[in-house]
């Protein structure tokens, strides 16, 4: 298993040992580890293999990459910069991003990332950094580069990998989420908020049309995004201002609808996975999941094997996305 959930004391030993990790875990738990061949954000939620879901502000989540890759660079990147990131991932590898929630850098990659020069066309996987939820409003989220020792809150770490010949980076994402059977909604504007939003065709006010219609707003928005089936968080419905608020972007000229309800997370994960995914364990060298299915399915104490790894306040995979599971899988060619 590659992705372990360990104490600091031994994930000291594998970066002074020079093992080239992928770090998740509290910030007083990351602050504590020495220089290395690693990046690291906060989020101190994770699913373990043995515990299943769990929290915790002492362990640390560690995917180690070392035995599949032949060498790593690490480059730090501003809202600006990232624009490159794509451009400049590695022809034969993978880059691997992790970006604090709710920077400037955040917002302008979830708003422009599909515009970036060369979009898609080299694996970029990875998270968003953030915070217990207890400590919202209190801390903010943090990536921590691990060759300099470097802490920000704002900007994006990016692990860019080489491969090693016959081996081929792949990314997969699984949504358990689909359209339901209402309305087609569209939006106006590229926004993490919306005031409109047009229901069939026809102008309407988001917040009242979400009140009346008794939508759950633990269900999200649903799209189509040329062939990828992407969610749209709801984080809050404001009735008295007229305001929905979203984790990621809506974007204008994209059909969405209201997802159909999940009974049993971890039974329907379960019966996805078996129809949908022929996954070995082995060839899994990241995933995460997300905080809101973590909270909203109760994953707590749940297993959702072959899949270990951070839960997040956001997963990337070539853009970002919301309420699913990523994953990183290293096939041969």
């Amino acid at each position: 298993m590659r992705q372990t959930i360990s104490k600091v004391a031994d994930v000291r030993q594998l970066i002074e040992s020079g093992r080239k990790l992928l770090l998740a875990g509290d910030e007083d738990a990351l602050r504590q580890l020495p220089q290395g061949d690693w990046i690291g954000g906060t989020i101190p939620y994770f699913i373990s293999s043995d515990k299943g879901g769990m929290s915790s502000r002492e362990l640390i989540c560690a995917t180690d990459i070392t035995d599949i890759v032949t060498s790593i660079e690490i480059v730090a990147y501003d809202e600006t910069s990232l624009a490159r990131v794509y451009a400049e991932g590695p022809k034969h590898g993978f880059s691997f991003i992790i970006i604090p929630a709710a920077s400037k850098t955040h917002l302008s990659f979830a708003l422009n990332a599909p515009n970036y020069k060369d979009f898609g066309i080299r694996p970029l996987i990875g998270w968003v950094a953030g915070v217990h939820l207890s400590d919202l409003g209190k801390k903010t989220p943090k990536i921590i580069n691990g060759r300099t020792g470097e802490v920000r809150e704002e900007g994006a770490l990016v692990l860019q990998a080489q491969l090693p010949e016959g081996k081929v980076a792949e990314i997969g994402i699984l949504n358990l989420f689909e359209q339901g059977d209402g309305d087609i909604l569209t939006f106006t504007s590229d926004d993490f908020a919306a005031k409109d939003v047009m229901v069939n065709g026809e102008k309407r006010n988001f917040a009242a049309y979400i009140v009346k219609n008794k939508l759950d707003t633990k269900l999200p928005l649903v799209a189509d995004y040329y062939g990828a089936i992407v969610n749209i968080s709801f984080q809050d419905v404001d009735e008295v201002e007229g305001q929905v608020k979203f984790y990621a972007p809506v974007f204008s000229g994209i059909r969405y609808k209201h997802a159909k309800p999940v009974a049993d997370y971890v039974k329907e994960f379960n019966s996805r996975l078996n129809k949908e995914c022929s996954i070995e364990s082995s060839r899994v060298a990241f995933s995460c999941n997300c905080i809101l299915n973590y909270l909203y399915s109760e994953l707590e104490g749940k297993k959702t094997d072959p899949f270990t790894g951070p839960v997040t306040y956001g997963e990337i995979a070539y853009q970002l996305l919301n309420q699913t599971l990523v994953y990183l899988e290293i096939m041969d060619v």
